[in-house]
């Protein structure tokens, strides 16, 4: 029996297990740019990606052929365009963190939270609860204080984090939409987008030369080989796996305000393991940031006019 994308009744735990689940992708999604970092040491963007969304395709293509037929349609029908998002997204965060201060990435990264309600009544024609609108305003706010806030300084590096927040937003906003029309299994659906992330981002770094060089080695490149295998099964296959799922239990605004908490993870990640120090001010926002998510989870969205 496969795990679909279709809105089947579900149990009334499912809510509250889809909170968990999400703030559970946050924790890992907040690792991944410390990881990440230290995994660009070795190789450049472009095939970074391509290897660990390619890997990602490999390990979950048995899972896309042993769908049924109708069922395996369905991911491609809904994959190939949240595929070309999700490309989208990752080309603009990782070549935004390049080009812009980490306080700024984390500021405008997390404007993905405020996006969602307007993404979601732009394109569901879904208006929000009010209290919705609250939470995501506390959890920018606190998205501020832990990054430090604008340094009155706008690049390419900014507008490109910018451009991720907004497709981050209307991902999410089209996932749910697509939901309801198809019936895809959850992993196949994740296959077919890491196919199209990896396949997109190889063909785009053999058409630029010299950005894509030999592989590192298995005994120089430890670290990076490390790095693909974490990322490839905790914040691709777990967090795409799970997002889909979830999507399909919390309204998308609610799924981008808990997603929102990412930030706060990832600073606590850089205290603990990388070293990193954080000010007052910006531990109060990270305490903002989880308080919003813990207070989302305390009490389900109403239910749209």
């Amino acid at each position: 029996m496969h795990s679909t994308l279709s809105l089947a009744p579900a149990s009334p735990l499912a809510p509250r297990l889809s909170d968990l689940a999400l703030l559970l992708v946050a924790v890992v999604w907040g690792t991944s740019y410390g990881v990440a970092k230290g995994a660009l040491v070795f190789y450049p963007v472009l095939g970074f990606l391509a290897v660990r969304f390619l890997l990602t395709f490999a390990l979950l293509l048995p899972a896309l052929l042993r769908a049924p037929a109708p069922e395996r349609r369905d991911a491609l029908a809904a994959g190939l365009p949240l595929g070309a998002l999700m490309l989208g997204i990752f080309l603009c965060e990782t070549f935004g963190l390049a080009l812009t201060q980490a306080s700024n990435a984390a500021f405008l990264i997390s404007l993905c939270v405020v996006f969602t309600p307007f993404a979601e009544w732009w394109l569901l024609r879904q208006r929000p609860g009010r209290a919705m609108f609250a939470f995501a305003a506390v959890s920018l706010l606190g998205a501020a204080l832990l990054s430090g806030g604008f340094s009155g300084q706008w690049g390419w590096g900014d507008a490109l984090m910018l451009a991720a927040a907004v497709l981050r937003a209307i991902t999410v906003c089209q996932t749910t939409r697509l939901a309801r029309r198809r019936n895809a299994p959850v992993l196949a659906l994740t296959a077919v987008q890491a196919g199209v992330i990896g396949l997109g981002s190889l063909l785009l770094a053999l058409a630029l030369p010299g950005t894509l060089p030999p592989l590192p080695s298995l005994s120089d490149g430890s670290a990076f080989w490390l790095a693909c295998v974490y990322l490839v099964l905790g914040c691709t296959v777990f967090a795409f796996v799970v997002q889909n799922w979830a999507l399909r239990h919390s309204p998308p605004t609610r799924v981008g305000l808990l997603m929102g908490s990412e930030p706060a993870f990832g600073a606590l990640f850089a205290v603990f393991w990388l070293g990193e120090q954080l000010s007052p001010t910006a531990w109060l926002g990270g305490a903002l940031i989880v308080g919003a998510a813990l207070w989302t989870m305390a009490r389900r969205s109403p239910s749209p006019a």
